[in-house]
């Protein structure tokens, strides 16, 4: 029987012109977070699977590509349920291994420590346009930092790398707080056993609208009132650091004291420090679904795309899942395939690349020619020149047709002198 061809299902190959852009991609970013001093590190694709079913994922932890257990552990006839099978499994995100490589590592690592992680992660989602089962994270976390300058830090860093790949387009930073999200479930009168659904209902606002969230609510058997308390104050508050602190105050009996002035702090000195030239936006319908966010929670969305391009947030609890204490912790991730995909749409065409020249040799040329050609690509190499050497096609107006549209702009022909 042939063997198959094509890719597993919800993987892709990626071919020559989208490695360029990845690899192109890829260097701005590292340039970018080790400017602000982030420190490149990576874990193991390969995770506990106890570490990875631990209720710190939300339903990425339904999604889990499990390992079996190998060799005389794999006892399938004695297996009546699934964990007895397997022992690990593919990370699903690059947060949770950074968690544990801290905590297994924090005795050599400088404090607080900057991380910069960049890898494949595997999530087992129905595959679409877009969407596949392996795909690349680009992360930069502060651990030990209990202070909001990790959340200003990691907001600069990151649209500073998006403004560096996407120029042209404009960004606009939303940001909230998850102990604000609460307290408004309290305030509005939601029993607190409630608060994680009434939450993931209101993630869907900007999919099914403010009616829609009412009616699931209700439906989900939340009262009626308490709904309309909750989606009417969030109708009247503004978006700026003042509306922030105006609605600290209205919570106060429900909120840790001090959270609404750390965010509201936070989105004026990065619009400070950013000449006010990037938009922060104070947005109560933020969720974002990670189990494991204690605190400030953002994304990023770019103008003229739906849906958010970077996200992150503040998860000081963590760490001490591993260690028995908890360690301040804040991240942000840029949403990599998202990018492709956008500079793939536009045609973006990767600037300041090396001029590319291929030399085309008749198949008839001798060895002591072959040396001397190459001697010659050499020498354009060490002038900076990008030289591919290839033999001559049957087809060569074909061949050069491709070789065009491959970036090569110069040709040089060798034959045989004999």
């Amino acid at each position: 029987m042939a063997m198959k061809k094509n890719p597993v299902t919800g993987m892709k190959d990626v071919l020559p012109e989208e490695m360029l852009l990845r690899d192109y991609l890829i260097g701005i970013i590292k340039d970018t977070y080790r400017g602000f001093g982030f420190t490149p590190m990576e874990t193991p694709c390969v995770e506990h699977i106890e570490n990875l079913t631990s209720k710190q994922g939300g339903d990425n932890e339904k999604l889990i590509f499990k390992i079996l257990k190998r060799g005389e552990k794999l006892k399938l006839e004695e297996a009546t349920k699934e964990d007895m099978l397997t022992d690990s499994g593919l990370r699903y995100d690059l947060t949770l291994p950074l968690t544990r490589y801290y905590a297994n590592n924090s005795a050599v690592l400088p404090q607080p420590f900057k991380a910069l992680q960049i890898g494949s992660v595997w999530r087992a989602d129905r595959p679409q346009r877009g969407r596949y089962r392996q795909f690349t994270q680009c992360d930069i976390d502060i651990l030990g930092d209990a202070t909001n300058l990790s959340e200003i830090e990691l907001i600069l860093a990151t649209t500073t790398a998006l403004k560096r790949i996407c120029p042209d387009n404009g960004f606009v930073v939303r940001i909230n707080e998850r102990r604000i999200l609460k307290a408004l479930v309290s305030w509005a009168g939601f029993p607190e056993e409630r608060a994680d659904s009434v939450l993931v209902t209101l993630d869907k606002m900007d999919k099914i609208g403010e009616d829609g969230v009412r009616a699931e609510l209700v439906e989900n058997g939340c009262d009626g009132a308490a709904a309309d308390r909750y989606l009417g104050l969030l109708k009247e508050v503004g978006t700026d650091g003042t509306a922030v602190r105006s609605l600290g105050e209205k919570l106060k009996e429900h909120l840790e004291p001090g959270t609404a002035e750390t965010l509201a702090e936070t989105m004026e000195t990065v619009t400070e420090v950013s000449g006010g030239s990037l938009p922060i936006v104070f947005d109560p319908t933020l969720v974002r679904g990670m189990g494991y966010y204690t605190g400030t929670i953002f994304e990023v969305s770019m103008e003229g795309f739906s849906g958010s391009v970077a996200g992150g947030g503040r998860y000081d609890k963590m760490i001490g899942k591993f260690t028995g204490t908890d360690v301040p912790a804040c991240g942000f991730s840029i949403g990599f395939e998202r990018i492709i995909a956008i500079l793939t749409d536009q045609k973006f065409k990767i600037p300041n690349q090396r001029s590319k020249k291929a030399f085309l040799y008749d198949k008839r040329i001798g060895a002591g020619e072959l040396a001397e050609l190459l001697r010659e690509a050499k020498a354009e190499r060490d002038r900076g020149f990008d030289v591919l050497v290839v033999r001559m096609a049957k087809n060569k107006k074909f061949q050069r047709e491709q070789l065009t549209e491959q970036g090569y702009t110069e040709f040089k022909d060798f034959y045989t002198q004999k």
